[in-house]
């Protein structure tokens, strides 16, 4: 359950946040409790932005802001002093189709063009632990804290409910784009609203 902001502390940037990963099923999960988001093909990334220094971290912990220079510099012109920020960094074709070949050439190589960083849930925000809230609410926050960003930063929208619809239907357009992608056809389901 989210704690009300009044009389809490405001809280300094987090250094790292251990992700909450995925878990594989056999089918969707159905009903309005539960939100609905294309799995992209990448790297899973957090951005920190701390007073304008941003710190790029793998699902690990590493920093790997190095490698993607555009990407941190993006970033850091977001409207906010200090942020946590959960996505998947891509290499995407033209077509809008993802490549994990690509990010991993890019990286490689230390090039960045390409590249697409697509965020999916917002964990702080100047001084407000974001993370402790519903995820309705923090994906709101992050659509509003990304309304004016430019590319590369993308929000990641998400589908309410009829899961099993909604994994039908990517699998359909993934085929459709690329049957390579068809074998990867993914999506991200998480439950809206924090159970204490």
């Amino acid at each position: 359950m989210a704690r009300p902001l009044a009389g809490r502390a405001r809280a300094g940037v987090p250094e790292w946040i251990p992700p909450q990963l995925t878990e594989l099923v056999d089918t969707a999960p159905d009903g309005d409790d539960w939100l609905h988001e294309i799995k992209f093909d990448g790297y899973r990334m957090h951005a920190r932005l701390d007073r304008g220094v941003v710190k790029l971290l793998t699902r690990t912990g590493l920093n790997w802001t190095h490698k993607y220079p555009p990407i941190a510099a993006a970033v850091a012109s977001l409207g906010a002093r200090q942020a946590y920020l959960d996505g998947e960094l891509c290499g995407v074709f033209s077509d809008g189709i993802t490549s994990f070949s690509m990010i991993q050439a890019a990286s490689e190589a230390g090039n960045a063009a390409g590249l697409v960083f697509f965020f999916f849930d917002l964990l702080h925000l100047d001084g407000d632990d974001v993370g402790a809230r519903p995820l309705i609410e923090r994906k709101a926050r992050l659509a509003a804290l990304l309304s004016g960003a430019a590319p590369p930063l993308h929000y990641s929208e998400y589908h309410r409910g009829q899961g099993p619809a909604f994994h039908q239907q990517a699998c359909k357009l993934a085929l459709e784009g690329n049957r390579l992608q068809a074998r990867r056809c993914r999506i991200r389901a998480r439950q809206p609203r924090i159970v204490a």
